[in-house]
């Protein structure tokens, strides 16, 4: 399942910052509906191929480039799902299937033949970039999100912060494998929305001296390679 290309601006902020926009949110927007107590763990697995090229390309800001991860949130792995996301012209775009534990642990035990003849289209893509440009399993990479969600606009607003590397691990099932925090645990801003962001939101979020970015959790996370 893929949603039309969307808007999103990225921030790195502070701990003062994440206070100060979290009660301006909470006055205007709605938390998701997955959150518990207002957050959520969220656990992914990114993919690479042998020359880093998801990396670099990252990295060198390249304004065409895709990557896929899977992901679950709160330790359930009753629930996972392999995304691809894409960015153009500054804009992004995720594409989304559910799949099993089962599933998963084979794709990171390098069991890869029934992916060709799976019902789900990003499964099969998934194996063909795994088989001709040798995409594999690269790190893991652990959060703690506070998301909110704001109607018009299909606005979605996340603070993300206890960004953590399982090095070069891919123990992707494994709630005890070791993770460490990243280099001067970031917290980060995410806006994301459709045709318009409106004033309320806008306005919540707005701070004074703060640059957009383009942090990327997973390239955080491979500082240690």
């Amino acid at each position: 399942m893929g949603a039309e290309y969307r808007h999103e601006l990225k921030y790195e902020i502070n701990a003062a910052d994440r206070i100060a926009i979290r009660q301006r949110l909470q006055a205007v927007a709605r938390p998701d509906t997955h959150a518990v107590n207002g957050k959520y763990l969220i656990r992914s697995l990114y993919f690479d191929d042998p020359k880093d090229t998801a990396l670099r390309e990252k990295i060198d800001g390249l304004d065409n480039r895709e990557k896929f991860r899977m992901r679950y949130y709160n330790h359930d792995t009753g629930l996972i799902h392999l995304e691809k996301k894409c960015k153009l012209h500054g804009l992004c775009r995720k594409y989304s299937v559910c799949m099993t534990a089962d599933e998963a642990q084979a794709i990171v035990d390098g069991s890869i033949d029934w992916m060709k003849d799976c019902d789900r289209a990003l499964i099969r893509e998934l194996y063909t970039k795994m088989k001709n440009c040798g995409l594999k399993p690269k790190t893991i990479v652990d959060y703690i999100r506070e998301p909110f969600i704001f109607d018009p606009g299909n606005v979605r607003v996340t603070i993300d912060y206890d960004i953590r590397t399982g090095l070069n691990s891919t123990d992707f099932l494994n709630p005890d494998c070791m993770m460490i925090p990243t280099p001067d645990s970031p917290i980060i801003l995410e806006v994301k929305w459709d045709e318009f962001l409106p004033d309320i939101i806008r306005d919540a979020v707005g701070l004074k001296g703060r640059r957009e970015g383009a942090f990327s959790k997973y390239a955080a996370c491979r500082m240690y390679d």
